[in-house]
């Protein structure tokens, strides 16, 4: 499987963008985070189309993309930006880095349980039909998540239960997850490549914290579709920037055809645009959530708490 990893590991916020900002009207430059996938066959495509030069400067993953453009927001160095999500876009907003009447959901994806079919045959054991029955016994040891600390993969998870069982309950739920042993990755790579059973690394858990979509290319995996988060990513304009009638020109082909269609393929997430297509194979083994939870939950508002609190919890 080469699913490509979403927002796997938050860096620090001391690092700064390396890139320039545009020398003329004839050039946009975009930041995104470093699993964005936009090839040269799809670069020549929009530079043909609308006559600017782009360049494409990778600035980490989504945490660390945010803080990088929060730390130049006075003099930005980029025209746009693709790939803040929705656990990030507040901090985005509170710190005045972006033109909000630019803002422009690019594609999502639903975190999601995922677990090893072949496992639960093999052992006799029931496979889980929802999250919350992760506390029970029947499934002791035999789950691995991502730290909500260093991966927008388990904040979203960590949402979801806040949405869930609302402020003051949740952390009673991440209690009894701990001492029904749990295993905690820093990012969704190590979960779901290294520590997952049913995944090319073999590991020793049958039940990870992933995406709807992740079961796409595997033979005997499936995922929980009830109560997941809906992972959305943004592209914007910058306050500031040296090209904003070309980084509005982005943006609208980010929402066209031409890049919509090469979404799921290249990085396993649902296109916005409903007129894109998507693989015959999602319809039936990578369906999106039947449910989602904390889609109005403020994040950027109680994120430090939550994060508080999980990390006194799990040290």
């Amino acid at each position: 499987m080469f699913r490509i990893p979403k927002i796997a590991y938050i860096a620090t916020a001391g690092l700064l963008l390396t890139g320039c900002s545009a020398k003329s009207n004839n050039e946009v430059v975009l930041a995104t985070h470093d699993s964005v996938v936009i090839t040269k066959a799809l670069i020549a495509d929009f530079e043909k189309s609308s006559g600017l030069k782009l360049t494409i400067v990778k600035a980490g993953d989504a945490g660390a993309l945010t803080n990088k453009l929060v730390l130049t927001k006075d003099d930005p160095i980029v025209d746009a930006v693709y790939g803040i999500d929705n656990t990030f876009i507040g901090k985005a907003t509170d710190n005045k880095v972006l033109d909000d009447s630019s803002v422009q959901a690019i594609d999502y994806a639903d975190i999601c349980f995922n677990y090893d079919k072949s496992w639960f045959e093999s052992h006799g054991v029931a496979a889980p039909t929802s999250w919350q029955q992760l506390t029970l016994p029947a499934y002791k040891n035999l789950t691995v998540i991502e730290n909500p600390t260093t991966s927008s993969t388990g904040l979203g998870f960590l949402a979801a239960t806040v949405a869930q069982f609302g402020e003051g309950k949740w952390l009673r739920y991440w209690k009894a997850l701990k001492s029904n042993g749990v295993k905690v990755d820093a990012g969704w790579e190590d979960a779901y490549y290294t520590d997952f059973s049913g995944s090319a690394g073999k590991g020793d858990y049958p039940i990870v914290l992933s995406y709807s979509s992740s079961p796409a290319d595997e033979a005997n995996t499936a995922a929980i579709l009830g109560g997941c988060f809906r992972q959305t990513e943004y592209a914007a304009t910058l306050k500031g920037a040296n090209n904003p009638s070309g980084a509005a020109k982005l943006i609208k082909w980010l929402t066209e055809l031409k890049f919509q269609n090469s979404m799921p393929a290249s990085m396993y997430v649902y296109p916005v645009n409903k007129g894109a297509a998507i693989p015959e194979s999602w319809a039936t083994k990578a369906p999106g959530a039947t449910s989602v939870l904390g889609e109005n939950l403020k994040i950027s508002q109680h994120r430090e708490s939550w994060l508080n609190a999980w990390s006194k919890l799990f040290g």
